[in-house]
Formats: structure tokens, sequence, C-alpha cells
């Protein structure tokens, strides 16, 4: 019987619909685009009788279908010029960044220079399927951009995008709330954070007014306010425009915001797998030896859990560290009451430019910023190996933990 691979790629299924003259509208294969040729990307390229030629990957055909083709026969501007901007990066980058004069006469390209062209390619075609793929995962309403100018990286293997926390067996991070507040207009007397035995987070401009350390109550599902309640900030999500990009000085991925964010305003949350604080030392050996660290400790009652962001989370896995951030963490309750497993917010502790990189301190618990003259009151899962620190702030404590 005929059948198609689990997890098989999308020119995996092309090919496999072509082969077996099946249509799949869901993956472009029409009865019009079954045996039609669409320009993927541009893999060599020569000059034969004084004629330019191209050698083609065909969207959705295998590598051995790929043909040399005049330029006079293809219809792909923006590939054509993808393809010339690779090869004139190929060699600004073997002249060490020194202008180049390219020569437009040659009559074929070295093999290592149409490798490279093809690498390319196909990074920039993984990078885009990965921006769609977290455009569609995401639950709020700004996007999410990526961008990579800086070598071949492309997208992670082992990150699954969500949204909220995803807890291990085990652990419930829903604790059946069933009442919510009854004002018709909040702020009021008896609203969500008086309850708690504290004041409103936001001020008019639903921008943050208390001081780090001081805990947030949104209003939850059960209260009878609406989605436009100034009190509820953090369950919307993100509102900007964030990038995801890669870091020119050898601290990975990283994320910039490609809109103004005004002072104390809220900028992402901060989730991914809680698991038990004796799950994350062990999980905390492992990321040392790797040099990566992914482990929040959820400390604003007690130590019993962690969110872990290595393999699950959203925008913020991407987040670097820095000794002089712009972003501030602080604790949010909403659907869950339980004081050892508040949601983790990022605002912004200035303003930052369009363009500017988001970074938060890696040591950051709330009010308290350990530093590390402080180490002795660190927990046990932050006494291991000492990462250093590249964030390049002029106050830079030199290690990340």
């Amino acid at each position: 019987a005929w059948y198609v691979p689990c997890l098989a790629s999308l020119e995996t299924l092309q090919e496999l619909c072509r082969k077996e003259n099946l249509r799949c509208k869901s993956i472009g294969i029409t009865n019009k685009s079954l045996k039609s040729y669409e320009v993927e990307y541009l893999c060599d390229y020569k000059v034969e009788e004084g004629t330019a030629y191209y050698l083609v990957k065909w969207k959705g055909w295998p590598e051995s279908s790929n043909t040399w083709e005049p330029e006079k026969n293809l219809n792909c501007p923006l590939i054509l010029q993808n393809f010339l901007s690779d090869k004139n990066e190929y060699f600004s980058r073997m002249r060490a960044g020194k202008a180049l004069k390219v020569r437009n006469h040659v009559k074929a390209l070295q093999p290592a220079v149409a490798d490279y062209i093809v690498k390319k390619a196909k990074q920039r075609i993984a990078l885009q399927r990965w921006k769609e793929e977290l455009n569609r995962k995401k639950n709020h309403k700004a996007m999410i951009l990526v961008e990579n100018t800086v070598d071949l990286e492309g997208p992670p293997l082992d990150f699954y995008y969500i949204n909220e926390y995803k807890p291990a067996p085990g652990i419930n991070v829903v604790n059946g709330i069933t009442t919510g507040c009854e004002c018709t207009d909040c702020p009021a007397e008896k609203c969500c954070p008086k309850e708690a035995g504290f004041i409103l987070a936001y001020n008019k401009q639903k921008k943050l007014k208390i001081q780090p350390g001081l805990p947030i109550y949104e209003c939850n599902s059960y209260c009878r306010c609406g989605p436009d309640c100034p009190n509820r900030i953090v369950q919307k999500g993100t509102p900007y425009t964030l990038c995801i990009f890669r870091t020119n000085n050898g601290r990975g991925w990283g994320v910039k915001t490609l809109q103004k964010i005004k002072t104390n305003s809220f900028v992402m949350e901060y989730v991914g797998e809680v698991i038990t604080s004796e799950e994350a030392e062990r999980r905390g050996q492992l990321y040392d030896n790797q040099g990566n660290t992914y482990l929040f400790d959820l400390d604003y009652d007690s130590d019993e859990f962690t969110v872990d962001a290595a393999r699950y989370g959203n925008v913020s896995h991407f987040v670097n560290h820095s000794c002089d951030p712009n972003l501030q963490v602080f604790n949010v309750f909403i659907d869950n009451l339980d004081l050892r497993l508040p949601r983790i917010a990022l605002f912004s502790t200035r303003t930052i430019k369009a363009g500017e990189e988001l970074t938060f301190d890696y040591q950051m618990k709330g009010s308290i910023d350990l530093t590390s003259d402080s180490a002795d009151g660190l927990s046990p899962s932050r006494k291991r190996i000492r990462t250093v620190c590249k964030c390049g702030a002029v106050c830079c404590r030199g290690y990340l933990n």
C-alpha cells in the first residue's frame, strides 16, 4: 500500500505526490501544478558559447532533476538577486571583509562558491519555513521574524514553540480557580490585586507602576470584566513585533524589537517546561557542559519548581543575558494562585529603540539581583561550572552564573 512516512519533509511529500500522480492542495500539488516547474533556488553558474546558464533546483523535485537553464528562461528576479548576493558575500568573506571588485566575466564558479550558494539558499528556505511555523503557533497578534546574516546556522533542530507552561508529569500548573472579581470597571475596591493584599500593578496607560519584587495579580477567566480591562496585560501576549536574529559575537541567537518600547511596558513572558528542582539540578549539569543556560527557578515562595526553556519555549528562549539588561523579571498570577508556580513576565526597564536587542539578567530574581559576590546564597543548582559572560556591558560581572 502507498504511504507517506511520518514527519516527511515538504519536498518528500511533493515528490511522492508527483510520482504517484496524486493531488494535494495543502502542499501545492494541484492539477495545474502537477507537471509544472517552479524555481526553488539556483545552484551554480556557467557561460558556454557566450550564453549564461544557471543550474536550477526545481521546487518539489529532487536534486537529480536539476537542469541548466539560460537566464532568458528564468522568471525569478528575487532568486537571481539572492544568488548574486550570496556569491558576492562569499568572496567578501574570503577577503576578510575588504572591498571586492566582482568580476562579471567568469565562465564558471569554483565548487566551493557553488556549495556556499546552495547552503545559503537552503538556509534561507529553512528560516522562512521556521518563521511561518512560529507565527502559526503563537497566540498573540504581533509578528515574529527570523534573520541570519552572520553564518550558515539554520533553525534549532530540537526546539518546540509553546505559548504557556508545559508541566512535567505529576506537576499541576492549574490549581482550579473558580472565582473572579465582580468589577465592571477595574480597578475597583475589591479587584483581584486588592483581594490578594496588593495594589494594582498597572497605571491608566497600562504601564507597570509597582517596584521589582512585588507580584502582579491580573484578572482571570472568571472575572466579570471584559478583554479591554486594564488589568489584563500579560495574558494577552507580547504586543510588539520581534525578530530572532543571529548575533555576530558568538552569543548564538538573540532577540531584537522592531518597534519602540516605552519604559515599564510588558514585552514577553518566559515559558518552558515546569520541572522539579531535583530534575533541574540533573539537567543543569548537562547544560553547563554545553555552555547553555535555560533554567529559571520559580522561587517567589519556594524553590520547589524550575522552568526549563531548553526544548520547549517561546521567543524568550532566544533572549540573551546582559549584566546591564533592558528587561526586568516580575512574578504574575492569573488563573493559578499557587505561590510556587508564578508566571514569569519580562517588562522594559527603560525606553528601548526599534532594532535594539532585548536582554535580561539571568541571575535576576524579582527584587534580588544576585551578583557574583553573593554566590553563597545561590541554590545548589547554581553552584556549577561557571559560564563566561559575553554581554559586553561596562558593568559585566564576567560570568552568567
